[in-house]
C-alpha cells in the first residue's frame, strides 16, 4: 500500500498550487488530475491499490481544494489548468512522467499530451474521453453563457456556510454519482471550518463551464500529436451509458474512431461496472487496470 508523503505546495504568482504526493519520492512518477469541482481526495481510495513503486502526485487545480484562488476579475478556464500541470510537473523536475485523470482531469490531461508529447508516457483516462469539444454551432453560445455567468457571480459577496451535514447534502445533491462515504472524502478537502460550520473551499466562479471552445475537427487534429500510451477506461453508468444512449453520440465516437485510427496499438479502452465515480465509489474494479497501464502490461478487459 502506497503512503501518503507529504501535502505540497508550488508557488505560483497568484498564491500557490496544492497537492498531495504518495510513495517514495525516486518512484515512477504519476501525476493525478481530478475532475471538475473536486479535488487531489477524489483519488485517496484508488491510489493505495496501485503499485507501491510508483510516485503519485495529485493536484488541487488552482481555486479547488486548497489551492489559492485567482485574483478577482479573472476568469477560469481549461487552457488555465494546463497551465497548472506545467508549473507543476516543472517545479518537481518531471521530465518523463504519467498522468492519471479523472473526467475534466483527462480533458487537461489530453491537451497537456498533445502540447507537450515528449513528456507524458502513459495518460490513463478515467470516464473521460481526454477532450470535451463543442459542436461549432454552439461556440457562440458557449461564450455568451460563460460571460454572463461570470456578471452574476460578481456581485455574489461571501460563501454559505453550512453544517457539516448540509454540506453533505449539498455535494451529493449535486452530484448523484457520489455516495456518503466518497462525499464525505472530498469534503475532507474540499470545505474549511469557520464561525457557525463549514464553506465549500473552492472558488465559485469555478462553477461556471470554461471549457476549451474547441470543435470536434480541432480536437481530432490536436490529438494527432499525443506520443504517449493512452488507455481510456470508462464506467458503464457513466459516460459509457451516455454514449450508448445517444447523449454525446457524435462526440464520442468520434473521439474514440480518433485515438484508434491515430495512435493504432498505443491505445486501448475498458468499460467497467460502475458510474462515473467507480474510481473513488469502487476502485478495486479498476485498480488492475490502471497498475497494467502504468507497467506497460496489455489489458484483455472487453472494448469499446
Amino acid at each position: 500500500m502506497s503512503t501518503l508523503l507529504k501535502e505540497l505546495r508550488f508557488k505560483v504568482p497568484w498564491g500557490h498550487l496544492a497537492a498531495k504526493a504518495w510513495g517514495p519520492p525516486d518512484g515512477r512518477p504519476v501525476l493525478c488530475l481530478h475532475g471538475w469541482l473536486d479535488n487531489a481526495n477524489t483519488f485517496d481510495r484508488l491510489i493505495p491499490l496501485l503499485p507501491q513503486e510508483y510516485h503519485y502526485v495529485a493536484v488541487d487545480f488552482s481555486g479547488h481544494g486548497l489551492s489559492s484562488h485567482l485574483p478577482p476579475g479573472t476568469r477560469y478556464q481549461h487552457l488555465d489548468y494546463v497551465t497548472d500541470v506545467h508549473k507543476v510537473v516543472t517545479n518537481l523536475g518531471w521530465r518523463k512522467f504519467s498522468i492519471l485523470a479523472h473526467s475534466m482531469g483527462g480533458v487537461i490531461g489530453g491537451l497537456f499530451a498533445s502540447a507537450f508529447p515528449e513528456s507524458v508516457k502513459h495518460l490513463v483516462l478515467l470516464d473521460s474521453y481526454g477532450f470535451f469539444p463543442l459542436h461549432s454551432d454552439l461556440l457562440i453560445s458557449h461564450l455568451k453563457k460563460a460571460v454572463l455567468h461570470y456578471s452574476r457571480l460578481e456581485g455574489v459577496n461571501g460563501e454559505k456556510v453550512y453544517t457539516h451535514e448540509g454540506a453533505l447534502q449539498r455535494l451529493l445533491d449535486g452530484n448523484p454519482s457520489l455516495n456518503p462515504e466518497t462525499a464525505k472524502v472530498l469534503l475532507q478537502r474540499g470545505t474549511k471550518s469557520v464561525p457557525g460550520g463549514v464553506i465549500f473551499s473552492r472558488d465559485i466562479r469555478i462553477t461556471v463551464n470554461n471549457s476549451a471552445p474547441l470543435s470536434i475537427e480541432q480536437c481530432l487534429q490536436i490529438m494527432k500529436d499525443i506520443q504517449a500510451e493512452v488507455h481510456i477506461i470508462m464506467a458503464n453508468e457513466g459516460m459509457a451509458a451516455d454514449l450508448m444512449r445517444g447523449v454525446y453520440t457524435d462526440m464520442g465516437q468520434t473521439l474514440m474512431q480518433g485515438f484508434k485510427e491515430n495512435l493504432k496499438e498505443h491505445f486501448q479502452s475498458t468499460v467497467v461496472d460502475g458510474n462515473h465515480f467507480v474510481h473513488l465509489n469502487e476502485p478495486e474494479k479498476i485498480a488492475k487496470i490502471v497498475s497494467d497501464c502504468l507497467s506497460d502490461r496489455p489489458n484483455m478487459n472487453s472494448q469499446l
